[in-house]
């Protein structure tokens, strides 16, 4: 059984991570998260993630409608994740074959194979 599922870690690619933090940094947040907290999130995040190259025989398939999403398929595949939690429409209506199953947060804890 693989490390993410198993012990159900986070995952990232240079790629996803970059697009986390740079999310995080908006001023939106400001009134939510102090700046340290924000640090501290991404500090945390990176440590507990499980991080993964992208191969290339990867990272040329076009899988969503907007190709900027592509990258987080892309991380789930190369991580053999069993499943791409996502809130984000676009990737959420792709019924493409793949070998990850994209899911909404709500939906994760329906999942009986879920057990943090």
């Amino acid at each position: 059984m693989s490390r993410v599922l198993k012990f159900g870690v986070p995952v990232f690619s240079t790629a996803t991570f970059a697009e986390l933090e740079a999310r995080l940094w908006k001023p939106k947040f400001d009134r939510y998260l102090s700046m340290e907290l924000r640090r501290q999130i991404l500090h945390d995040a990176n440590a507990a993630a499980h991080w993964v190259d992208i191969p290339l025989s990867i990272s040329i398939l076009r899988y969503s409608r907007d190709a900027d999403d592509d990258k987080f398929i892309h991380t789930a595949l190369a991580a053999n994740a069993p499943w791409l939690v996502t809130g984000d429409q676009d990737l959420l209506v792709i019924r493409a074959e793949l070998d990850v199953q994209i899911i909404a947060p709500a939906d994760v804890l329906q999942l009986d194979k879920f057990c943090l």
